[in-house]
Order: structure tokens, then sequence, then C-alpha cells
């Protein structure tokens, strides 16, 4: 049910962004891996305890005594929360609301193609975008890890983790297609779908920094995604990372119907 022709002129603009965002990702995450060296452990705990609530706002803890456990608190509580945020921000306004702020959304509809078929398009090229900078991003952390350090990361941890990371970005990406068909200016699209994620990540942000703010982490979805939750098998990180899923799908289909029965004055 999606217009080919209109997918692959969007995913080559979502190509182009894409390899940005790979190449910024390929230097945090080559960096930061090869960094581990359990001989250093001491050290780097030596530099948390000197910035505890600094290091903990951005989602780095101490005491990691595994490569997977190293990653997690290296990469998952900054690096692979924001950068893909900031794909799904861009990508997700340029899909719909972009064409109706410009006034161009007759040339979508100009040609005999369903609403709900442009909208459906357009999800999934949003979709496609998010699924492939986690493919990449699990692609690089595998080969960077078996390389610089063999045997010691297991691929199934990997994947659980990234699993939950990925129901995470697809709910966010939810949010700023949401916004995106709910506004027909740019400006409104973009201060509602970057605007609820950034102010989820504050508050984030703010929660992790000390026993005084953690009850803050009751206001902001991004609780739901606890990695080593998961990578412990935890029930509550387990379901936190089914209810993200659940609640993209439902913002996804909540835009599509709120696109097809939309009055775009054209």
């Amino acid at each position: 049910m999606i217009q080919l022709t209109l997918y692959k002129r969007e995913m080559k603009n979502s190509i182009k962004i894409l390899c940005l965002f790979a190449a910024v990702l390929s230097l945090y995450v080559t960096m930061i891996i090869r960094m581990y060296d359990p001989k250093m452990m001491a050290s780097l705990d030596q530099f948390y305890e000197a910035m505890p609530e600094l290091m903990s706002a951005v989602g780095m803890e101490a005491g990691a005594t595994s490569l997977i456990g190293f990653m997690i608190s290296y990469l998952y509580g900054f690096i692979f929360l924001v950068f893909p945020m900031i794909f799904c921000i861009v990508r997700g306004n340029g899909l719909l609301a972009k064409y109706m702020d410009k006034g161009s959304m007759v040339t979508l509809l100009a040609a005999p193609v369903k609403r709900s078929t442009v909208a459906v398009t357009q999800m999934s090229v949003l979709i496609s975008g998010i699924v492939l900078l986690l493919l990449y991003s699990t692609g690089l952390e595998l080969v960077v890890a078996s390389t610089s350090y063999p045997g010691e990361l297991a691929v199934s941890d990997l994947l659980k983790v990234n699993v939950a990371l990925l129901c995470l970005q697809l709910f966010i990406g939810s949010i700023c297609y949401l916004a995106s068909c709910l506004f027909s200016e740019t400006r409104y699209s973009i201060a509602c779908g970057a605007g609820i994620p950034a102010l989820m990540y504050v508050l984030q942000m703010l929660a992790n920094a000390g026993e005084k703010t953690e009850v803050v982490k009751y206001a902001t979805f991004f609780t739901l995604f606890d990695a080593n939750g998961v990578l412990a098998g935890d029930r509550n990180a387990v379901t936190g990372a089914v209810i993200l899923g659940i609640g993209a799908v439902a913002f996804y289909w909540a835009g599509a119907m709120v696109f097809c029965k939309k009055d775009l004055h054209i």
C-alpha cells in the first residue's frame, strides 16, 4: 500500500542524511569501543567519581565489568539516543508538513493516489530510515568489537539491547510523524515533533542527575528504555520496550488517520 515512485524519491533524500549520521556514529562508536580496557576501568571510574552528576545526566555509569556493559554505559545513554532522535526530527518534518507548508501537497495528490497511500508511503520512509540507521549501528558495533576484542561481545546480548533501542526510536519517530500530520506549517510541526522528544530527554537527564530529581523519571518516556535491564532479562525493562513499540504503532496509525481526514485546502 505504498507509492513506489514517491518512496524511492523520499528514500534518496533519507540516504543523504543517513550517510551524515552514519559518519558521525562511526567516529563515536569506534572511538568509544576501543577505549575499553578492563585494566583501565578503575581510571574511568575515578573520572566518573569526579563528576558523578554530569556523567549520570547523560546516562554514563561506573562499574562496568564487561564490554557490553561498557558500551551500554558510554553509548546508550547519549550517543544512541540523541543522534537517531535528531534524524527522526529532521525526516519526520520533511515528510508531510513541509509539503503542506510550501503548498506542494497538490503535487503528491495530483496523480490518482489515495491520501492513505501517501500517508503510509511517507510513514514507511521514516521507519525505513530509522531501521537502516540502527542496523548500520549494530553492524558497526559488531565489527569494531570483534576486531578489537575477539570473543568478548555476545551477539545475542547486543541484539536484545538494540531491539529495545529500536522500539524507543520508532516511538520518537511516531511522535515526529504525528506532528507532521497534525500541522500544516513546519514551524508548528518542528516545535511539537522536536520539542516533545527534546523535553523528554532533558527530563531524563534531570532524573539521572541525582536522588532529589529522580522522581522526574515518571514524566518521560525515556525511562521505559532500560538497556541494562533488557540485558539482564528484567521483566519491567522488557515491558517498557514493548510499551514503546505499541505506542509507536498507535501514533503512526493516528498520524495516518489525521492526515487522511485533514482539510488540506488544495
